[in-house]
């Protein structure tokens, strides 16, 4: 059994307030798991305006299958959401 969990770094320019940011984190984590059927939630800066941190997890029984799966989320944040600025990401395999 593999799990795969892809960490992001996001920073959202113009965030004004938590509701404006929850506004804008919400979607993103409801479109991965729909898309992709993958665990995905806000992990870290909980507090702060213009950044977050999301984790989505997934598990499966193949190193290359996760690994593409992961890249693949990854690649599809940054076009389906170009203003997001990804400062950081890194992907974990246990």
């Amino acid at each position: 059994m593999i799990i795969g969990v892809l960490t992001i770094h996001l920073l959202f320019p113009g965030c004004q307030s938590l509701k404006d940011k929850r506004g804008k984190i919400k979607p993103v984590l409801a479109r991965l798991h729909r898309e992709f059927n993958v665990s995905a939630a806000e992990i870290d800066l909980l507090d702060m305006w213009q950044e977050t941190v999301l984790a989505c997890s997934l598990v499966s029984n193949n190193n290359v299958y996760t690994q593409n799966a992961l890249q693949t989320i990854l690649a599809f944040i940054e076009s389906h959401w170009p203003d997001y600025q990804i400062i950081d990401q890194q992907i974990e395999l246990f």
